[in-house]
């Protein structure tokens, strides 16, 4: 089982699912259980999906895509979700390109030592996104300010808010419903 809730296969959906489940599709054909989970509710299917792209995979973006991932990797690290972690840490690993240097970020990450693989703008944003995800009524202005001060623009401080936003929900809304990445063609990068 794949998680707690019955999903939808293809053979079984309706119009309207169907219709969403095409929007859903990865690059490999499949749909994966983040997004199968939905299948109950094809309107929360088609929102996720359009929140996700939007949060990771606007060309407007500016943060590198291996530190979004990673970004991503830490949030569901602090949350203890391991399908999310499973599937983004891939990706990072892949983007970061040096098993040696990706093999010290895990470390640090899962320690919950980010210093101890980043500094400057990394780092304020990796202790930004723990304080968001961990203390998010302890979150002030100075929190905002500290990125700037180590030279974040406006727009990456809202990239950055938007990754840690998304995991924190999606994290929750995985671990809430027992979804596991069985069946799912895990990490999206180098594998098409």
């Amino acid at each position: 089982m794949s998680s707690w809730i019955r999903m939808i296969p293809d053979d079984e959906a309706d119009d309207a699912l169907l219709d969403v489940l095409k929007l859903a599709r990865t690059p490999h054909g499949t749909v994966d259980n983040v997004m199968r989970v939905h299948s109950l509710r094809p309107s929360t299917m088609r929102g996720h999906v359009v929140l996700y792209r939007a949060v990771l995979h606007d060309r407007a973006n500016t943060l590198p895509t291996w530190f979004q991932e990673t970004i991503s990797s830490y949030v569901s690290i602090l949350n203890d979700c391991s399908y999310s972690l499973a599937n983004h840490w891939a990706n990072a690993r892949h983007l970061i390109a040096d098993d040696s240097r990706a093999d010290r970020i895990e470390v640090a990450l899962h320690t919950r030592r980010p210093e101890d693989a980043f500094d400057g703008r990394e780092l304020a944003l990796l202790r930004y996104a723990s304080k968001l995800t961990l203390e998010p009524g302890r979150i002030k202005k100075s929190d905002v300010d500290a990125l700037r001060i180590a030279g974040l623009d406006d727009g990456e401080i809202l990239e950055a808010n938007q990754i840690v936003g998304y995991f924190n929900y999606v994290n929750r809304c995985l671990n809430g419903l027992g979804v596991t990445t069985d069946g799912d063609v895990v990490g999206y990068y180098g594998r098409n």
